[in-house]
């Protein structure tokens, strides 16, 4: 029934933090529907154990092991699917990390310290400069084709704030909404499209809680507070 509805059979997609979380749960959604499907995670070792799960399901997946925070390393990914496919239809730029604690944390003047500044440099290098290559090198291929689609995961912490995420993650959040924004107005008359998703919280994802991992108790309980239903999503829910 899935596929019959989401026939996506023929379409080139790139899903990048696919090893894990809802980036997994996208390309498994794409595989199973006919999608060729590129699984791009800067961690090998779950990456690999995500492509070889979708491929002994009989899904055509390749698995590219690739830093977005890391532009060369973003361009050599679609060079790498433009080389071997043609093109890129739908890119899902899903990678994210969570990275720093809140103010709250630490005694007083420690967030400013050196340790903090870097923390909060990595997760605007990964979740804002990340979907800014990604959509970047995505766009290049999609522009020459005169299509293409492009889904950036965001967040519910980038449109209000949020009790529990850090001040990082929600500031970097924030800004990647209007980099869709602004990115959609600019590539509409390329025949680009681009849109985001708003998760909130979501178990079995890597953002604050490591490889594949739920919530501690005492954090998941503190989330639950704040989502009217009383739990938590999943990447399928």
């Amino acid at each position: 029934m899935l596929g019959a509805l989401f026939d996506v059979h023929g379409v080139r997609a790139v899903v990048t933090g696919a090893a894990s979380g809802i980036g997994f749960a996208m390309a498994e959604v794409l595989a199973d529907c006919g999608a060729s499907v590129t699984l791009a995670d800067i961690d090998s070792e779950l990456l690999e154990r995500a492509g070889g799960i979708l491929t002994d399901r009989g899904a055509v997946v390749r698995a590219v092991n690739c830093d977005v925070s890391n532009e060369a390393s973003v361009e050599a990914l679609f060079a790498e699917v433009e080389g071997e496919l043609g093109g890129v239809d739908v890119v899902f730029a899903n990678a994210g990390i969570a990275g720093i604690t809140g103010w709250a944390d630490g005694e007083s003047g420690e967030q400013l310290g050196s340790v903090e500044q870097s923390g909060f440099d990595r997760v605007i290098a990964v979740n804002l400069r990340g979907v800014l290559f990604t959509m970047k090198h995505a766009a290049g291929v999609m522009k020459r084709q005169g299509s293409g689609r492009i889904i950036v995961t965001a967040s519910i912490a980038g449109i209000r704030p949020d009790p529990v995420v850090s001040y990082g993650h929600a500031a970097s959040k924030a800004a990647v909404l209007h980099l869709v924004r602004q990115s959609a107005l600019e590539l509409a008359s390329d025949g680009v499209l681009v849109n985001a998703i708003c998760p909130g919280p979501i178990k079995g994802t890597r953002i604050g809680t490591g490889a594949m991992l739920d919530p501690e108790p005492e954090l998941e309980g503190r989330w639950v507070t704040t989502i009217p239903l009383q739990r938590m999503g999943t990447p399928r829910t």
